[in-house]
């Protein structure tokens, strides 16, 4: 095992409203603090009663998915933690993954994507 799966992020325009939608939908606690995420205009997460985390972050040019269709797919990332961010990107490299983005400014996570193209984070721990 390389990460545990730490939430699903879902690109929206207002992520504090769509966090509420989802709220009420699955309960929990919308902005519940965790170490993990900084929330703000741009990031919302929440924090569902069966433990799966789900996180909004604003993207200003936001197009909806058409479904059915390809034209405008779904929409949405994996954030895998990981207690060694230089050994996690080597190994999903080697699994076939590329890097998108290595955060040499010193975030705590990189950015990669999976051998269809579909991105994800690792997220130091």
């Amino acid at each position: 095992m390389i990460a545990d799966l730490q939430c699903v992020v879902l690109d929206c325009t207002e992520p504090r409203e769509l966090a509420e939608f989802y709220q009420a939908l699955l309960g929990g606690a919308v902005n519940q603090q965790d170490r993990r995420w900084a929330v703000g205009d741009d990031w919302a997460t929440l924090h569902t009663p069966s433990g799966l985390v789900l996180a909004f972050q604003r993207v200003a040019d936001y197009l909806p998915p058409q479904w059915p269709g390809s034209a405008r797919p779904q929409q949405f990332h994996l954030d895998f933690g990981v207690a060694d961010l230089d050994r996690a990107q080597e190994q999903v490299l080697a699994l076939g993954a590329r890097l998108l983005d290595e955060g040499s400014d010193g975030r705590g996570w990189r950015v990669c994507a999976d051998p269809a193209g579909h991105p994800f984070c690792l997220v130091r721990h």
